[in-house]
């Protein structure tokens, strides 16, 4: 599938303003991931202030390097979902529990309000929500070493 023309850059207030192959301007796009967890590369959108989409992409891998840059930048200041590595303790088996964490950000520590927080995805990952609504991903759970899986298997 071929990408659709257009041109892609910020102004001077730091928005991206996405050009189409007939002139028309679109200010202040948003790329928008469809499935941000399960397939962040597939099937995104560039959505303008009007919250209609301008442009999409199946693959990501798809879009000219320069623009595709672009795009990653502006969902990298957006998206922060850090990746929990390995779980350090758990204060108690019973919610609401305090975890300390390593993250690929660093060392953490959040608050479980309930197991219901704790969200399966595909594949052995899973979504954890924190209290302030902060979420950490575990990219497969079986992969974890052998004390945070028998830490996180308490919960599910």
């Amino acid at each position: 599938m071929t990408t659709p023309a257009f041109t892609l850059e910020r102004d001077a207030r730091g928005r991206l303003v996405c050009t189409l192959a007939d002139g028309t301007r679109h200010a202040g796009v948003l790329p928008v991931r469809a499935f941000p967890l399960s397939a962040p590369d597939q099937d995104v959108s560039l959505v303008g202030g009007d919250g209609h989409e301008v442009l999409w992409f199946a693959r990501l891998a798809d879009v000219p390097e320069t623009q595709r840059r672009l795009i990653e930048e502006d969902l990298a200041s957006r998206e922060f979902i850090p990746t929990l590595e390995r779980i350090l303790s758990v204060s108690t088996f019973s919610t609401p529990s305090t975890w300390t964490v390593e993250t690929d950000r660093g060392e953490a520590r959040f608050v479980l309000k309930g197991e219901e927080d704790i969200r399966r995805l595909a594949l052995g990952a899973l979504l954890i929500t924190d209290t302030h609504g902060l979420s950490y991903r575990v990219r497969d759970r079986f992969a974890l070493d052998p004390h945070s899986r028998k830490l996180i298997e308490r919960f599910l």
